[in-house]
């Protein structure tokens, strides 16, 4: 139990990875958000909070977390691999998996192929696509063309730092992440720049704003995929997360079979913002999978 690594390897290079495994019980697998500033420890507090009464698993993916990572194309049949990887070796059969952001749209198209993968599934802000298209309206050619110019040593390196500032950070928290402006600041900011800093940051996380490593071309195709759940699944998403992404959550709720939750505070990282409530609201949806 406790912070572990994983290796796993990706075109040819070896990749290192944390987890993290706390609490005794069944298994939840929990998979962070995909971002600039996410990693496995966006979910430490909900893990705290179901300790008790399950064994929690959260790893880092491939090309984001805090640790260094070599030059990859980041693109999205990368993540379905490593999911795979997850559910069959290094977290087999998990009693349920919770997913954030994009973890949630790979976790869709997962489970409709293998409907067996997770006796429950628990999507939090889910989301399909990346944020410039998500801005923009949809994809637009000159998407594909940016990874490229951010690729590119010493330019790119700059490039991406004007874009991961302490500045643009606090920014894009307060109006898409959280919900109060204090919450990301003293240790949390400095960790989160961190995280932007770590050797390799730049691929990942510039493909994930192009849209690059988005699960899903279209709305349709993120619903077909919810369609075809086979397990109890529990939609968490905020009031006040951004209006667009919120249309998404809310397609997904119309779905006769996915059961939904408004939670009353916070943004898009509510759940890490306020973990007491997500966990209750987790816990309550989770309660009788000892007996299942």
């Amino acid at each position: 139990m406790g912070y572990e690594l994983v290796r796993w390897r990706c075109d040819g290079k070896e990749l290192t990875l944390g987890m993290d495994r706390v609490g005794t019980g069944p298994t939840v697998l929990f998979l962070p958000a995909l971002s600039s500033i996410s990693t496995r420890l966006e979910m430490a507090a909900l893990q705290g909070c179901l300790a008790a009464s399950f064994h929690t698993v959260t790893v880092d993916w491939p090309g984001f977390g805090e640790l260094a990572r070599p030059f990859v194309d980041w693109r999205p049949a990368i993540y379905e691999a490593f999911l795979d990887y997850l559910l069959t070796d290094a977290v087999p059969g998990p009693a349920a998996i919770v997913a954030a952001g994009h973890a949630a749209g790979y976790v869709l198209r997962y489970l409709a192929l293998d409907k067996q993968a997770a006796q429950r599934l628990v999507l939090l802000s889910p989301t399909w696509r990346g944020p410039l298209p998500t801005m923009m309206g949809g994809d637009q050619p000159l998407f594909a063309k940016i990874p490229k110019a951010v690729d590119v040593p010493v330019l790119g390196h700059l490039l991406y730092h004007l874009n991961v500032n302490r500045f643009v950070i606090g920014m894009m928290a307060r109006g898409h992440v959280y919900s109060d402006p204090k919450w990301l600041t003293g240790t949390r900011l400095r960790e989160k720049r961190a995280v932007t800093h770590a050797q390799g940051s730049r691929h990942a996380s510039i493909r994930f704003v192009a849209g690059r490593l988005d699960p899903c071309r279209s709305r349709d195709e993120f619903l077909d995929a919810a369609r075809q759940l086979a397990i109890p699944t529990l939609q968490l998403f905020a009031a006040d997360a951004p209006r667009k992404s919120r249309e998404e959550m809310k397609a997904l709720a119309a779905l006769g079979n996915i059961q939904t939750l408004q939670m009353p505070q916070g943004k898009l990282s509510f759940y890490e913002e306020f973990p007491e409530y997500t966990a209750g609201a987790i816990g309550d949806f989770l309660g009788n999978t000892r007996t299942d």
